[in-house]
Formats: structure tokens, sequence, C-alpha cells
């Protein structure tokens, strides 16, 4: 978690129509911080032939047409904007979502907060108590990933995929907290659920959240997770959102 971002990025072929753009490896704000800026660069004044940009937390994948772009060219043109782009690329916003721990939201809070020597009370406060960063989508719509898990629920992932969740599930797994937006099987661990929709493709902004985003956990019991929630399927977006 600790290592240094890199003094240079590294340039990998993904095929024959894909550069990735890797700043280093592990989960770290200033290697983000320089993934997101590279990303609103070429987003800003994109060169012809580029078709899509997919920032990770340590890299930026750039899709390109070859015919119209080639990879010699792409690469001098990245390396251009990287001397003068300033870091950090934005002003990022601060979420406070809510998320209910309470049964049966919180399926495997009580499972997770005992392997690691806790209450589930316990656990679903360290949780809610933490300030994260959106670093990424990934893996399905909506599902979004985040840092700054605090160590002591960092807890693995699970030997073998669970059976499906409910959607918005608010999970805990390999040392980072995530949310998913759609019903699936996972290796997570399931701590709690979340009313709000993540992604909403009939919404101008289809994804809630901006990698870089800060965001916190705001603990609410049962009865709010309902009311709360029947808003958010009538098209209201019930997180707050405030200045970093």
């Amino acid at each position: 978690m600790n290592q240094p971002v890199c003094a240079g990025p590294v340039f990998l072929d993904a095929g024959e129509s894909a550069l990735v753009v890797e700043f280093g490896r592990s989960v770290d704000p200033a290697i983000s911080d320089r993934v997101l800026a590279l990303d609103a660069a070429l987003a800003a004044d994109p060169p012809d032939g580029l078709r899509e940009l997919v920032p990770t937390y340590r890299s930026l994948m750039i899709h390109y047409d070859p015919l119209r772009l080639d990879r010699a060219r792409l690469v001098a043109l990245v390396e251009a904007r990287l001397t003068t782009t300033p870091t950090p690329c934005r002003q990022s916003a601060l979420w406070t979502l809510p998320c209910c721990y309470d049964l049966p939201h919180g399926e495997d809070l009580a499972e997770m907060a005992g392997l690691m020597g806790l209450s589930a009370a316990q656990a679903a406060a360290i949780h809610a108590g933490a300030r994260y960063r959106v670093y990424m989508y990934g893996f399905s719509p909506g599902f979004t990933y985040l840092g700054g898990l605090p160590e002591t629920i960092a807890i693995s992932r699970r030997a073998r995929p669970r059976p499906p969740h409910d959607s918005k599930a608010v999970l805990v797994g390999g040392g980072l907290s995530a949310i998913a937006s759609f019903s699936m099987p996972t290796g997570w661990y399931v701590v709690g659920r979340t009313p709000e929709r993540l992604y909403a493709p009939e919404r101008t902004n289809a994804f809630l959240f901006e990698p870089g985003d800060g965001l916190r956990f705001e603990a609410i019991d049962a009865e709010t997770f309902a009311r709360l929630e029947a808003r958010a399927e009538g098209g209201e977006i019930v997180a707050r959102r405030t200045a970093s």
C-alpha cells in the first residue's frame, strides 16, 4: 500500500488497439491523481482516432483506432500531456452515502466481524467511521471500488463465492470496500446496503460518483432505509454531495 509512485509511466500494449499507461503497482491516492489528470487532459482535447479512456487504480487504458492514430504518436502525445498537466486535475466532491448495516441488509457483517475479532456493532462503526476514495468503476455498471478501508476490518476475500446478494450491497474484501449496483454472487463480504442508485442510465450523469471523489457512509436503520429507497427509486438522489 505504501509503495512509491513511479518516476515515469510504463507503456503497455493491450492488443493492437489499446495502450495502457501504468503509473504504479499499488492502491495509492497520488498514483490515482496522476491517472485522473491524464484522463482529464486527453478527454478535454482528444486526438483524432481516440476511442475510449478507462481509468483504473493505477493505470489509464487508452483505446484507439490504429488506422488513424499510430502507437508511437499516441505515446509521444501522452508524454507531452504528462509534462504539462498538473495534479490533481479537478476539485473532487465528498459524498455522504446512507448505509444500513442491520439485518437483513448486512448479511455477512457478523461473520466478517467474528473473523476479525470484533462484534458486528464494532465492525459497522469502524466501516462507517472511515473516509474512502472512489478509485474506479469496473466489473459491472456502477460497481464502485473504494480505497481507505481501515486495517482493523481489512479482511481477505472468501475462498469460494457466496450466493447472490441484493442489489446496492456494500462490500468488504481483499483489503478494500466496494458497492455493487446489481445482484450477483461474490467473494466479498456483504456488510450493509445503500438505498441509493449508483447507476441510473436515465440520469444525465448515469454514474453518481466521479473517480477521485471522497465518500463517507452514514449508518441508518431499516426503517430509514426503506423510506430512502422509495425516494431513490422515484428518481431522487438521497446521497449528499459537498465540496471535498
